[in-house]
């Protein structure tokens, strides 16, 4: 239906209205063309809500894979290709930061490695940034759990593990993934993995481990015992 207005147009005024009306509809089809592309760029930052994490989405690209070759490509060569970034973790998927959501969502998740008759040694590794209402010990017994009911001979591995489950949440929105070579690749350190072992010699000397340790404490102990012994016996 047509206003009076446009009733009483005439033919070229009517013609320049269409062209009006086509040249509108190109720019915002350009528009809308342009906003998906935009969307669809191979990496693009998304606001992580969090001091000093960047968060970036990639599509068409596994995380895991990338992130897992960069750390290979630095250990091998030792070459130094960043000053700011410390670690870089790839972030497989996502869900809400609450227990029964983390539940559910990890059930389907982790089949892909921990289901049988896929197996292997893991170990959870946990952080959380402003975010107060999850618990440290209660995260990792759950979904330790979740693993072990995946494939029974799935066992924990604390010092070289073949899967790392990274847990990340920040805020609101629980961040997973599970990495191969976490110990091997320093945590995931860019800043760690470059070094040669020489360098962390130097850094750490004669480090000793914490039974040594405790047996250095033992035998200093029993020294002063003797020590004490030895006054008492003078003074007697």
């Amino acid at each position: 239906k047509f206003s009076d207005h446009e009733d009483r147009l005439s033919g070229s005024d009517r013609e320049e209205d269409e062209d009006d009306v086509e040249a509108a509809l190109k720019k915002e089809v350009g528009q809308i063309r342009a906003s998906t592309e935009q969307k669809l760029r191979r990496f693009q930052s998304v606001e992580s809500g969090a001091n000093n994490v960047v968060f970036i989405r990639t599509q068409g690209i596994e995380p895991e894979n990338l992130v897992h070759h960069i750390l290979k490509d630095m250990h091998t060569t030792k070459k130094k290709k960043t000053r700011v970034i410390l670690r870089m973790l790839p972030i497989s998927g996502t869900c809400k930061a609450f227990m029964e959501d983390m539940k559910k969502y990890t059930e389907t998740f982790f089949e892909p490695w921990f289901k049988a008759p896929n197996k292997g040694t893991f170990q959870i590794v946990y952080k959380a940034r402003n975010n107060s209402h999850m618990s440290r010990e209660e995260v990792i017994k759950e979904l330790a759990g979740i693993v072990g009911s995946l494939n029974p001979e799935n066992k924990v591995d604390l010092n070289n593990p073949q899967y790392t489950v990274v847990v990340e949440i920040i805020k609101t929105v629980c961040c997973l993934s599970v990495v191969r070579d976490y110990v091997l690749f320093r945590k995931y350190n860019l800043q760690e993995v470059v070094k040669s072992n020489k360098e962390d010699a130097q850094q750490n000397p004669s480090s000793l481990t914490e039974e040594q340790n405790s047996e250095v404490v033992k035998a200093e102990t029993e020294e002063k015992e003797k020590s004490s012994k030895e006054v008492k016996e003078e003074n007697k």
